[in-house]
Order: C-alpha cells, then structure tokens, then sequence
C-alpha cells in the first residue's frame, strides 16, 4: 500500500469526520475537470480518482478502522527492517554537495506542505466553530421567539429600508394592474357596479375623493 490517504485528503491521522468531509469537498470542487484547462483536465482526473478513493476508505467507520490498522504494521514493519543497503563508492565532493541540497530541498518541501496542511485543518475546524455558533444562536434566538409567543406577546419585526422598498414597489404595481383593469369595459363596469350598490365601498370612495380634493 504505496497511497497514504491522510496525506491526499491533506489531513492528519486525527481528523474528526466533519474535517475529513470538508477537506474532501474542498479538493474534489478544486481538482474537479470541469474546473480545469484541457491541457490539466487529464491529470486532474487522475487526482480526483485517488481523492475520492480516500475519501471513500476515511468516511467508513469500519474500512478507516481497518486501513489504521493496517498502515500502522506496514509502518512498525517499516522500522524494524534491518538495514541491508548495498555498500556503495564514497561520492565525490560534487555529488555530495549536490545530494545536499536536494535534501534541503526537500525537507522545505515536506515542511511547507505541513505547514499548509495546518493552516488548511485550522481553517476548516474555525469554519466548522462558526457554523456551530450561527446554529446554537439562531436556536436560542428561535427558542426565544417562540417562548414570547407562548406567553401571549406579538411579534413586531423591525422593517428595514429593504422591506419598504418592497412595500412601495407592491403598492405601484397594484394600482398598476388596477389601472388596466379600468382600462377594461367589462371590469369597469363591475367596480361602477360596486360603488353604486354598495354603501360601504360608495361612502369609502367618496371619503378618499373628499380628502384629495381638500389637499
């Protein structure tokens, strides 16, 4: 087994389930083909392949279990393996040098992708903290609501600039559509109708005439 799938969900060994899942999401949306040139479509499908196999061992319970077990022997056979490298020539001063660096180089590379796999874990589980605190606030806040409304108490929400924008643009198209149907002889005649047989709907009417003639 050559794939360490902590590694390619770029999560440590003691991810909770919620951090494993984001981390999937996250790579999957990345690396998605869809998302990539032509020229990357291939390779990118190549590592979508190997993330969702990862992700598919790491969400089960019992096959994540069974893949814990099973890279722990392969590491502690690992460190118990003698070592039986063949013997080599002494390297010249270049290739030692050289040797060097490449070694240097990695370590860079494998403390910078460590670094990133930190930053990438703090980030999901403050993410994850702030979805919680939003839940148990609007819990709280809804729990609240509804005692007040229990105890016999009208809600009055607060309207906003946003909620009498919306009221004004209601009430012009409502006189909008009343106009048209005006417009109408058959609905005109009906609202005539209405104000001649109706006492109600006539004294109304002229109630509202008398104001705007006063104005």
């Amino acid at each position: 087994m050559n794939k360490n799938y902590y590694d390619i969900l770029q999560v440590n060994r003691n991810a909770s389930p919620e951090i494993i899942e984001k981390a999937y999401k996250t790579l999957a949306k990345k690396y998605h083909p869809d998302l990539q040139t032509e020229k990357n479509k291939k390779q990118s499908e190549e590592i979508l392949k190997e993330i969702n196999e990862a992700y598919e061992t790491l969400s089960d319970f019992e096959k994540k279990q069974s893949y814990d077990a099973l890279l722990a022997k392969q590491e502690t056979q690992a460190t118990s393996q003698p070592n039986n490298e063949p013997h080599t020539t002494p390297l010249s001063e270049d290739e030692l040098y050289y040797k060097q660096q490449q070694e240097i180089l990695r370590q860079q590379q494998l403390f910078q992708q460590r670094q990133y796999q930190k930053q990438l874990q703090r980030e999901q589980e403050l993410a994850y903290q702030q979805e919680i605190e939003r839940a148990r606030q609007k819990a709280y806040y809804d729990a609240y609501i509804q005692d007040l409304k229990n105890r016999g108490y009208k809600i009055r929400y607060k309207k906003g600039i946003k909620d009498y924008i919306t009221s004004f643009i209601s009430l012009i198209l409502t006189i909008l559509i009343l106009f048209l149907l005006w417009q109408i002889p058959f609905i005109k005649n009906i609202f005539v109708n209405m104000y001649l047989e109706n006492e109600i709907i006539h004294t109304m009417v002229d109630l509202i005439l008398n104001l705007f003639n006063n104005s």
